[in-house]
């Protein structure tokens, strides 16, 4: 079966409590810098707290701009506040772990954001995978994304 091993990273030009409460705010529905490529919400819990689960929905096209959508489950698994938040892809279109991991940079000036995607296709989209480079697009979406968040917090 395809499965996915991406590490994406950027630097961010905010202190990790900055990047981390950014990564929170949009994984709460915030809708700031990852769109639009993807939007989030709350299912249950909070984001940052072990149990809780955020639905995902990837915009192939963009948000509002028609095309495929894939959706999918991330279920907070660990956290620790500031440093590394990890997931599991419960449901949808994707099985499997991912970690959001911030290290600091210049003295806690700047911030290495990371996401290790460990994804596996599910459903319908295992046969998109046979002719799709979906690991491409996601790497493509997480660092414009990131690009995203460098712009959003240093304003």
């Amino acid at each position: 079966m395809t499965g996915y091993d991406l590490i994406d990273e950027a630097v961010v030009d905010a202190p990790p409590d900055v990047v981390w409460d950014a990564l929170l705010a949009e994984f709460r529905g915030g809708a700031r810098w990852w769109v639009p490529a993807n939007t989030f919400a709350v299912r249950s819990g909070s984001p940052d707290e072990v149990g809780g689960e955020v639905a995902v929905t990837v915009h192939t096209k963009g948000v509002d701009k028609g095309g495929p959508k894939l959706r999918f489950t991330a279920r907070t698994t660990a956290v620790e506040p500031g440093r590394r938040l990890s997931v599991e892809y419960v449901d949808g279109v994707f099985r499997g772990p991912g970690d959001f991991v911030l290290d600091p940079l210049d003295g806690g000036r700047r911030t290495r954001i990371g996401m290790h995607f460990r994804g596996r296709p599910h459903g319908w989209l295992k046969a998109l995978a046979k002719v799709a480079d979906i690991g491409a697009e996601h790497s493509k979406a997480t660092s414009a994304a990131f690009v995203a968040l460098n712009g959003v917090l240093s304003r």
